[in-house]
């Protein structure tokens, strides 16, 4: 995927709706570090966390399965299969363990990050 690009003030456009994949993962690289982006086209919502996995350190999480467990959208880990939800990186299981998660947002055809 392309790097980010500047949009308005405080959002960058990562990439193209058209490089996301339906209800799973796809990584971008946002300012040297791996942006997991989920999109759910029946919510029209894309969410943009870490892609790093903080249990064993590879860069997995955009190859996780999205679900859900108690009404929160999650991701599992592909490694350890502990989930993080989408809203905001925090772990299911672990307290400890957490991943970055910032805003994300489509804007016509363009997905924008508040980085």
């Amino acid at each position: 995927m392309p790097a980010a690009t500047q949009a308005k003030p405080g959002w960058r456009v990562l990439c193209q709706r058209q490089d996301l994949v339906a209800n799973s993962g796809v990584v971008a690289w946002m300012e040297g570090e791996q942006v997991a982006l989920f999109y759910l086209p029946d919510d029209d919502a894309v969410y943009a966390i870490g892609n790093k996995d903080p249990r064993s350190g590879a860069n997995v999480i955009g190859r996780g399965i999205v679900g859900r467990i108690a009404g929160d959208l999650v991701v599992a880990s592909p490694l350890y299969k502990q989930h993080f939800r989408l809203a905001d990186g925090s772990c299911v299981e672990f307290a400890d363990q957490h991943l970055p998660a910032w805003p994300a947002r489509l804007n016509g055809d363009a997905v924008e990050i508040a980085f």
